[in-house]
């Protein structure tokens, strides 16, 4: 197994780099996520997950480990093959993907290209147990005091009419400038003044 590949880049494309290191090429396939993080550098360290089928060996890359797991877990779902796995981590982040099975929201699931209700309800069903034990992948579900009040600020800024996806991020945003914040209207006036 390769666990991460660090060199120059070589070649970069949305969907697919090669790293030279020390003078060997790899063909590392990458999501949207990861070629945003990467795409003003000319050198950059991948982590790597080796994909074997019977007709090929792909290796695929990511920026950071919270997508690794991220992308490890949904191709453990029946059905999610690693393309369709590295699409969903090109449309959402992975903080996004573990809160949309954690709170069960079908409808963000299923804004992902290729992915129907049955994929999408599968996708959840299988990996909601497994997303909750896990709490920090993206350190965004986790059994903290900011949890209750991420949680009532979400509900508190749905009631005023935005849109919960909206609403998520602008909360998360907040969380990761100010991870100590406690106070639930500051939370509330800060994320709409993000909005």
């Amino acid at each position: 197994m390769i666990a991460y590949l660090n060199g120059k880049l070589s070649y970069k494309s949305p969907a697919m780099v090669h790293i030279d290191v020390q003078g060997v090429g790899y063909e590392v396939q990458i999501s949207l996520n990861t070629y945003s993080r990467i795409q003003g550098s000319e050198s950059c360290k991948l982590l790597t997950y080796l994909h074997i089928k019977e007709d090929a060996h792909t290796l695929y890359g990511f920026a950071d480990d919270a997508e690794r797991q991220m992308f490890l877990l949904l191709i453990s779902v029946s059905g999610i093959g690693a393309n369709t796995a590295r699409m969903m981590l090109s449309s959402l982040q992975p903080e996004d993907i573990q809160r949309a099975i954690a709170m069960e929201n079908e409808k963000m699931l299923e804004s992902i290209k290729g992915i129907g209700a049955k994929t999408a309800k599968r996708v959840i069903l299988e990996l909601k147990d497994k997303v909750k034990k896990q709490k920090d992948i993206g350190n965004q579900i986790s059994v903290t005091p900011n949890n209750t009040i991420q949680e009532d600020a979400l509900n508190a800024l749905v009631t005023l009419g935005i849109a919960r996806n909206v609403a998520e991020q602008a909360i998360n945003k907040v969380l990761k400038a100010e991870p100590l914040l406690l106070d639930l209207e500051a939370l509330i006036k800060k994320s709409l003044k993000g909005l």
